[in-house]
This record gives structure tokens, C-alpha cells and sequence, in this order.
């Protein structure tokens, strides 16, 4: 196995580990932690918005993440920063699977699962960013965005792990679900960890950064001299990241809440399927952004995406399984071809020093803004509308013409030696 594949595999498996424990705390708060954490809440939607407020800390501390880690994977290295995130993930999420609930210990249980939360974000703020830059800075020249492409299989799989996880648990039965099954998703997070981080101990630095003058104070060059590229790679992935949490979080609690009324089963399957074919589709769109370029693949899943919003929410309440998993899948075959090729793209847009602090700001910018935030938006535009889905629709294909003027002007950068492999 060459360094190329090695680095592209340990990326793949971390990636996946990572979120993973992202969305395993996102499913929970779709599903659960309103009535586990928020039992005081005046309403059943106020006590929603709470626990994806709680969620939406995560999101807010991933800059933060992208700034301590960057300017240590810009000056140290990739894969130092690279196992620190891996295990603060770990412990985090480890703990959130044992914390008591409200029932328990009170207003200081919702206190403490913010605290967690807020680790999370640390993690997956510096995770993504150096896991990309291994895939890519090890591939060879013209197959960036496909080796790229294996640090963002991460999410789907991870997705589906998380999804899969609380779709068995649902089989027992809900008292199960709320009493003890909710934490088992949680507490084997720690397996999970040490086999990631036996992988990456493996994997050698990346070789551009071997090479690279390292930069004094990375944050301050990127703001002095890249500035411009940190805001368009920002307005790249409002549906990237953000369109995808609309289509996970947000329509997982409006599908299964009372104005809708599709059983919690039903969804968490779909969402399953949905990953699955992300899964399976990433490469081959990675593949296909390095044979027509990545830039205008990605426009053109755009404007997949827009198109099939109506759709997408039209079947929920259907309770038809056939046209839910349909959507579903084909939904997110589209907004896999918006991410998928990210990688390649960000990476471009900033030069090798101050690399890993400028694709983790424009990132993680991203998933504060319009990760942490579009679940919760879009909660209180349909519970405005009366539970009406078009407010969701109408801000998914708002994100959509945004992402496709940024990338059109977005700039871009050569490294100028080829890797070596």
C-alpha cells in the first residue's frame, strides 16, 4: 500500500469516527434530549429548539477548533493535530453516553451536556481540516479531488453508523429507547476511538508540509493575505453543511412530529438508506470532479438540490416507504455531489502554509453559520408558518444559489511541486 492509499484510508476511518460522534449526539437531539434534558420547557417546540440549541453549540466552538488546531497542524504538523482531535472526541462523546439527565441532577445535567457539546466542536473544528489535507497533500497530481473524496466518506458512514445505531436501539421499544438505549450509541464511541487511533498512528506527515516554510503566526496570515478566499469558501457550503443538517436534523423531527406524524422507525431507516448511497456515491463523484473539474460538478448537484427540495418535503406524511426512501436517497445523492468534491476545492484556495488554519476557518466559519443554525432557523420558520414545510424549502434553495456564486469567483492555488507517492 502506497502512502497515497494509506493516508486516504486512515483519513476515511478517522473522518468516519469523528462524525460519527457528531451525529450520534445529532440524532439524540432530534429524538430525545427535549424530553430527557428540557422537561420544563412551556411547549414540546420550545423544548425542541433547546436541544438543537444545544446542538448548535458544537457548531460555534468548530472556528474556535479550526484556529487552535490549524495553527498547530500549520506549524507542528497534520497528524499530531490529527490524534489530539481524535481523542478529545472520544472522551467527549464517551461522557455524554454516562452524564444523568435532568431528572437527576437537575439544571446542572443541560449545563453539563453544553460543556460536552462544546468539546465536540473543539474536535471536529480542528478534525476535518487536517484529515482532508493528509488525503490530499499525499495524492498524486489529478486525483486530488478522488483522494480527497475519502475524507469525506467519513460523513456519510458515519451518519450511517449513528443513524444505524438508534434505528436497532428503536427495536426494543421506546421506554428502552429513553431509559438506557440512548447511551449505548454513546459509550461505544470509545472502541471505536482506539481502533482510529492505532490507524493514524501509522500514517506518515504529509509530504507537502514536510516541504513547506511553516508560517510564524498562520491566523494572521490567513487574515492578511487570504482573507477574500476564507469568506467564498464560507459562502461555498451553506448547502454543503448546512443544507444537509436540514435534511437530516430538521426533517427528522418535523417528519416524526405531531403535524406530519411518520413513525420515528420509518425516518431513522430512510436516513439510513440516504447515507448508504452517499456512501457508495462519493467516490464516484470525487472521480468525476477530477475527469470535468470539481468546481462544476458541484454546480451541477446544486442545482440538483433546488430542484428537488418541493419534492423532498412533499412525501413526508405520505407514509409511504417507497417514496420516502426515493426521496430520500435521491436527495442526498445530490447534495453528496456538493460536498463530496469540497475537499479538492478548499484545499486550492489557500497556499500549503497556512492551508490547514484557512480551509478550517472557511469550514468551520460554514458550520457555525449555517450548520449550527439551520436546524433551529428552520424550526422557527414552519413553526411560524403554521407547520408548513415551504420556509424549509425556500432557505434550502436560498443556500443553493448562494454556494454557486462563491464557487464561480472562488480563487484558486497550485502547489508548486507535485506530490510525491
Amino acid at each position: 500500500m502506497n502512502r497515497a492509499t494509506r493516508a486516504a484510508g486512515a483519513a476515511f476511518i478517522g473522518t468516519t469516527i469523528e462524525w460519527y460522534d457528531f451525529y450520534v449526539y445529532a440524532t439524540a437531539a432530534a429524538l430525545i434530549f427535549d424530553d430527557l434534558f428540557f422537561p420544563n420547557a412551556s411547549s414540546p417546540a420550545v423544548a425542541l429548539m433547546a436541544s438543537f440549541a444545544t446542538y448548535a453549540v458544537g457548531f460555534f466552538a468548530r472556528p474556535l477548533g479550526g484556529i487552535v488546531f490549524g495553527h498547530f497542524g500549520d506549524r507542528v504538523g497534520r497528524k499530531s493535530a490529527l490524534v489530539v482531535t481524535l481523542l478529545m472526541m472520544g472522551a467527549a462523546t464517551f461522557a455524554v453516553g454516562v452524564l444523568p439527565t435532568y431528572a437527576s441532577i437537575g439544571a446542572l445535567a443541560p449545563a453539563l451536556l453544553v460543556l460536552l457539546r462544546f468539546i465536540q466542536g473543539l474536535a471536529v473544528g480542528g478534525e476535518w481540516g487536517g484529515a482532508v489535507l493528509m488525503a490530499v497533500e499525499h495524492a498524486p497530481e489529478g486525483r486530488k479531488t478522488f483522494y480527497g473524496g475519502f475524507a469525506q466518506l467519513g460523513n456519510p458512514a458515519g451518519a450511517l453508523l449513528a443513524t444505524g445505531a438508534f434505528s436497532l436501539i428503536t427495536l426494543f421499544g421506546g421506554d428502552a429507547l429513553m431509559s438506557w438505549g440512548w447511551r449505548v450509541p454513546f459509550i461505544v464511541s470509545a472502541v471505536l476511538v482506539l481502533v482510529g487511533l492505532l490507524i493514524r498512528l501509522r500514517v506518515e506527515e504529509s509530504p507537502v508540509f514536510a516541504r513547506t516554510e511553516k508560517s510564524a503566526m498562520p491566523i494572521k496570515a490567513v487574515f492578511r493575505t487570504s482573507w477574500r478566499s476564507v469568506l467564498l469558501g464560507i459562502g461555498t457550503l451553506p448547502v454543503a453543511i448546512g443544507g444537509y443538517y436540514i435534511l437530516t436534523t430538521f426533517l427528522l423531527a418535523y417528519a416524526t412530529g405531531s403535524s406530519v406524524g411518520e413513525s420515528e422507525q420509518l425516518i431513522l431507516n430512510g436516513l439510513s438508506f440516504a447515507a448508504f448511497v452517499e456512501l457508495v456515491a462519493t467516490l464516484g463523484i470525487a472521480y468525476l470532479g477530477d475527469k470535468f473539474g470539481s468546481r462544476k460538478v458541484a454546480i451541477w448537484f446544486l442545482v440538483a438540490t433546488a430542484v428537488l427540495a418541493v419534492p423532498q418535503f412533499a412525501v413526508l406524511g405520505s407514509h409511504s416507504t417507497f417514496l420516502i426512501f426515493g426521496m430520500l436517497g435521491l436527495m442526498r445523492l445530490a447534495t453528496s455531489g456538493t460536498y463530496g468534491p469540497m475537499a479538492a476545492i478548499l484545499s486550492e484556495m489557500f497556499p500549503p502554509q497556512v492551508r490547514y488554519t484557512g480551509i478550517s476557518l472557511a469550514y468551520q466559519g460554514a458550520g457555525a453559520i449555517f450548520g449550527g443554525l439551520s436546524p433551529l432557523v428552520a424550526t422557527a420558520l414552519v413553526a411560524g408558518a403554521g407547520g408548513a414545510a415551504w420556509p424549509a424549502v425556500a432557505l434550502l434553495v436560498g443556500m443553493c444559489a448562494l454556494s454557486v456564486v462563491c464557487l464561480a469567483v472562488a480563487p484558486r492555488h497550485r502547489d508548486p511541486v507535485p506530490t510525491t507517492v
